[in-house]
C-alpha cells in the first residue's frame, strides 16, 4: 500500500505539472495584460506600463516566466517548503491573499452541496434499487432525468424567482390557504405512498397518512403563527432526539436487539438534558466550542454503546453516537432559529437572499451570523444539490442492482441473515465503489463549475476570481484558480483509488 500511494503521488505530481504548464501558456497567450494601459492617454502611461511589466515579468519569455511562477507556487503544495507565493495581480494585490478569501466562500458552498447531494442521492438510489420497477422507481427516474438535463444557470434563475422572491413576498403575510395545504398534502401523500409501497390497500393507507400529516401540519403551523417566528424549542428537540434513536435502531440492527435501542434512547435523553442545562455555554459560542461539544458527544456515545451493547456492541455504539450527533444538530438548528426575529428585522423581511454570500454590515452574534450564512447558502446549494442528486441516485441504483445479483449476496441470504444486514453490510459496501469515483470527479467538477453558480448568485468566491482574471487578462489569479481545481482533481482521484482497497477486499494493490 505504501508503494502504491508513493507511485500515485508521483503520477499526480507529473499530471499537475503538465496541466499547470499548458494552462499558464494558454492564459499568457490569451491576451495582453497591458492593453488597458496602452489605451491610456495620461502623462505617466509609460511609467505605468513599465511598472506592470516589471510586476508581472512580462519582459520574460512565457516558458521562463512559468518556471519563475512555479518556484513560488510549488511552496503552496509542498509542506514546509516555504511561504506560499502565487504572484501579484495586475493591480498589485497579493494573489495568495485574494485566493484565501475566495476559497473559503467556494468551499463552504461546495462542501455543503456535496455532502447533502451524496446523502440524498445514495438513499434514493438504494431505495429505488430495492423497489425496482415500482411507481417510486419510475418517479425517481423521471425526476432524475429532468434535473440532470436542466442547465444550471437557467435552473438557478428559476429558483431566484419562484423560491426566493415569492417566498419573501409570502413571508410578509404567512397564511396558508386550504388549497395550498391540500396541494402539499397530495404531494406528501404520493411521496409517502410511493416510499412505503406494497399492496393497493397499504399504498392507499400510506397515501392517506401522508396527506393528512402534510396538510394538517401545514395548517397547524399557519394557525399557530409559526412562520412568523419559526423555531424548534425544547419539545421539538426532544421529539427529534427520540425519533433519531428509534430510526437509527431500525436502520442499524432492527428492534429485535433491545440493547441497541436502549443505548440510543439513553443517548437521546442525555442530549435532551444537555440542551436544557447548557444554556449559558450555547448562548454565544464559537466554532471551537461546538467542535469540543461534538467530540464530547462522540466520546459519550461510544461509552454508552460499549457499556450497554452486550453482544451487539458495535451496532449500539453506532446508534448511540449518531443519535447524539443528530440531537446536537437539532440543538444547533434550534439555537440558530432563535435569532430569526433579529435577522428578519435586519434584512427587512427578505430572509431568503438572492445575491452574495453574507449580509453586509450585519453582526447578529454567532447564531445570527450562522443563520445569515445558512440563508445565503440555501439557493445556490439547492441548485447544485438537485443537479447532483440525479447523478448519484442513478449510479447508486445501477451499482446496487448489479451487486445484489452477485453470488456472495445470495450466499449471505442463504445463511439466514436478515435483509437489512445483507443490504447494509454486504451489498452497500461494495456498491459504493462507483460512487467513490463519482464523488472524486464531482467535487473537482463543482470547484471548476463554481464559475456559473457564483456568477448567478453573486458569490465572491473562486469563480468570481477566475472570471475577473480572464476579463482583465490577469494570469496569476487565473492560475491560482487552476492550481486549486487541478490539485483537488488529482488528489481526490488518488484518494478514490486508495478507498477502493478498503471498500472491496477483492481489489489487490500490486
Amino acid at each position: 500500500m505504501v508503494a502504491f500511494i508513493a507511485r500515485r503521488l508521483m503520477i499526480s505530481a507529473v499530471l499537475l505539472l503538465v496541466g499547470t504548464f499548458l494552462a499558464y501558456v494558454l492564459i499568457a497567450l490569451s491576451g495582453d495584460p497591458l492593453q488597458d494601459l496602452r489605451q491610456d492617454t495620461g502623462p505617466d502611461r509609460e511609467n505605468r506600463i513599465a511598472a506592470r511589466t516589471e510586476l508581472l515579468d512580462l519582459d520574460t519569455p512565457v516558458v521562463l516566466r512559468y518556471f519563475l511562477w512555479l518556484g513560488g507556487a510549488a511552496k503552496c503544495l509542498v509542506p514546509f517548503a516555504g511561504e506560499c507565493d502565487l504572484g501579484q495581480s495586475i493591480r498589485g494585490q497579493d494573489v495568495t491573499f485574494l485566493l484565501s478569501g475566495a476559497i473559503g466562500a467556494t468551499l463552504r458552498l461546495i462542501l455543503v452541496a456535496t455532502v447533502m447531494a451524496v446523502f440524498v442521492g445514495v438513499v434514493v438510489g438504494i431505495v429505488t434499487a430495492l423497489r425496482q420497477y415500482s411507481r417510486l422507481d419510475y418517479s425517481a427516474t423521471l425526476a432524475s432525468f429532468v434535473f440532470v438535463s436542466l442547465p444550471l444557470f437557467w435552473f438557478a434563475v428559476l429558483l431566484k424567482q419562484y423560491i426566493a422572491i415569492d417566498v419573501n413576498d409570502w413571508l410578509g403575510d404567512p397564511v396558508v390557504t386550504v388549497g395550498t395545504a391540500v396541494a402539499v398534502g397530495l404531494v406528501t401523500g404520493l411521496a409517502w405512498g410511493g416510499v412505503i409501497g406494497g399492496s393497493r390497500q397499504r399504498t392507499l393507507v400510506s397515501f392517506g397518512i401522508g396527506f393528512v400529516g402534510g396538510a394538517g401540519l401545514l395548517l397547524l403551523l399557519s394557525a399557530t403563527g409559526w412562520f412568523d417566528s419559526p423555531g424548534i424549542g425544547p419539545i421539538g428537540v426532544a421529539v427529534m432526539a427520540l425519533a433519531s434513536a428509534v430510526g437509527l435502531t431500525a436502520l442499524l440492527s432492527g428492534f429485535g436487539y433491545r440493547n441497541v435501542l436502549y443505548a440510543a434512547l439513553v443517548m437521546a435523553v442525555i442530549g435532551i438534558v444537555a440542551n436544557l442545562s447548557l444554556g449559558a455555554v450555547l448562548f454565544d459560542p464559537g466554532w471551537w466550542t461546538l467542535l469540543l461539544l461534538l467530540l464530547l458527544t462522540v466520546a459519550v456515545g461510544v461509552g454508552v454503546g460499549y457499556a450497554m451493547g452486550g453482544l451487539q456492541r458495535r451496532q449500539a455504539v453506532q446508534a448511540a453516537v449518531w443519535t447524539g450527533v443528530l440531537t446536537g444538530f437539532a440543538v444547533v438548528v434550534d439555537r440558530m432559529l432563535s435569532a430569526w426575529d433579529n435577522y428578519a428585522e435586519a434584512v427587512n423581511g427578505r430572509v431568503v437572499p438572492t445575491f452574495g454570500s453574507e449580509t453586509p454590515n450585519y453582526d447578529g452574534g454567532f447564531w445570527g451570523n450562522l443563520l445569515d450564512s445558512t440563508t445565503h447558502l440555501a439557493l445556490p446549494t439547492l441548485a447544485l444539490i438537485l443537479v447532483s442528486v440525479a447523478t448519484y441516485s442513478r449510479y447508486t441504483r445501477a451499482s446496487m442492482l448489479e451487486v445484489m445479483n452477485q453470488d456472495y449476496v445470495r450466499t449471505a441470504r442463504s445463511k439466514g441473515l436478515n435483509e437489512r444486514t445483507v443490504i447494509i453490510r454486504h451489498a452497500f459496501r461494495n456498491g459504493l465503489i462507483p460512487i467513490t469515483t463519482l464523488i472524486a470527479f464531482d467535487v473537482a467538477g463543482l470547484l471548476g463549475g463554481a464559475v456559473v453558480t457564483e456568477t448567478v448568485f453573486g458569490w465572491q468566491g473562486m469563480g468570481r476570481l477566475f472570471t475577473t482574471a480572464l476579463t482583465e487578462v490577469d494570469p496569476n489569479p487565473a492560475m491560482a484558480f487552476f492550481v486549486v481545481t487541478g490539485a483537488a482533481a488529482v488528489t481526490l482521484n488518488m484518494l478514490a483509488d486508495i478507498a477502493y482497497a478498503y471498500l472491496d477486499p477483492r481489489i489487490r494493490v500490486s
